[in-house]
């Protein structure tokens, strides 16, 4: 079990409980922000780290959404998507890095949360050697791949139950954020109304916002650009 820690001079509650299906049950645009302050812990032979969530982006599958990889149904990519909650669906983005969601809705709604940004509290030294470029902490976890490769986390986490206390990646529940901000998903070109990005008020360690992607590029639909 992880344990609690200071951090730059400020008290961190350790993670609580293991999240249930049920609480991720709601429509996607309401169990996204409900996800800020939760930790997303990993365990492997070298380590434990853990990922206090800062940033996340809701994707719906009930066809409205054409961002979503869901949104033309259950391909052989997409098909982790249609549940049951709290499955990991892990995806490569542009060809270089792994980006993870966590699947939210009863079975067959096919939404999904993007784990977009967090603040490493636990491990920081391990999540260090994963990420060597990073000149400071704020940075290990800043954007969706930034913050699976602090994790360690990869293809072979696919399907992953989260809310399983036996899984090697669990989300905790944690302590929510004073304040939660909305605005505009980053690096989609589909759907780019919707004010379905959410994060920390004011925390050092929300990804850069950057409206659309790089159109030459750009797949189709959800990218997850950091």
């Amino acid at each position: 079990m992880v344990g609690g820690l200071a951090r730059g001079g400020r008290a961190l509650t350790p993670p609580g409980r293991l999240v249930t299906a049920g609480e991720l049950l709601g429509p996607v645009d309401v169990v996204a922000p409900a996800l800020l302050g939760c930790w997303l812990v990993t365990d492997r032979p070298e380590g434990s780290v853990a990922v206090r969530l800062t940033e996340v982006e809701a994707y719906s599958g009930e066809g409205e959404d054409p961002a979503s990889h869901a949104h033309r149904g259950p391909t052989p990519r997409a098909a982790i998507m249609f549940g049951p909650p709290g499955r990991l669906y892990v995806y490569f983005s542009y060809g270089v890095h792994w980006c993870a969601n966590v699947v939210v809705g009863p079975t067959g709604r096919a939404s999904a949360v993007l784990l977009r940004a967090g603040e490493v509290v636990v491990g920081e030294d391990l999540a260090a050697a994963r990420r060597p470029s990073a000149r400071v902490a704020r940075d290990l976890a800043r954007g969706p791949a930034r913050l699976t490769a602090a994790l360690g986390i990869g293809p072979g986490d696919g399907g992953a139950d989260v809310l399983d206390p036996a899984s090697s990646v669990r989300l905790h529940a944690g302590e929510a954020p004073a304040g939660v901000s909305a605005g505009p998903r980053v690096g989609i070109s589909r759907a780019t109304e919707l004010p379905w990005r959410f994060w920390e008020t004011g925390a050092a360690s929300v990804s850069t916002f950057r409206p659309g992607g790089n159109p030459r590029r750009r797949t189709p639909g959800q990218t997850g650009a950091s």
